[in-house]
């Protein structure tokens, strides 16, 4: 199972997330992201455990504990595509937008460059 972590210590490594979650299981993966500009912590990652019994111990477990002095929200990852899903099922779809416009239209009675 691939779990994400959010809420993470900037300052957190990878071998204390690890750790963390070696207390309930095997940790076969554990990745911190990291900004590739400024290589720091983003602040989230992901950790892979083999076992989903151990993985959601490890869930039930460290959701909404405190790890490097920072309370974490611990939940199952969701793969890329179930996210697009429902982000394009979202209030927000390009199909919803109102197109009517609005604005100069050449027309010289309207518009914002409109003379009396």
């Amino acid at each position: 199972m691939n779990i994400f972590i959010k809420k993470l210590s900037y300052d957190i490594k990878t071998a204390d997330l690890q750790a963390a979650f070696e207390k309930f299981g095997t940790v076969e993966n554990c990745n911190i992201v990291m900004d590739t500009v400024t290589k720091k912590s983003k602040g989230f990652g992901f950790v892979e455990m083999p076992n989903d019994a151990e993985a959601n111990a490890a869930i039930s477990g460290l959701n909404n504990s405190k790890l490097d002095g920072r309370a974490i929200a611990v939940k199952e990852a969701k793969p890329k595509e179930e996210q697009r899903e429902v982000d394009n099922n979202d209030s927000n779809d390009s199909n919803n937008i109102d197109r009517r416009g609005g604005g100069y239209r050449g027309n010289k009675n309207s518009g914002y460059n409109r003379k009396k």
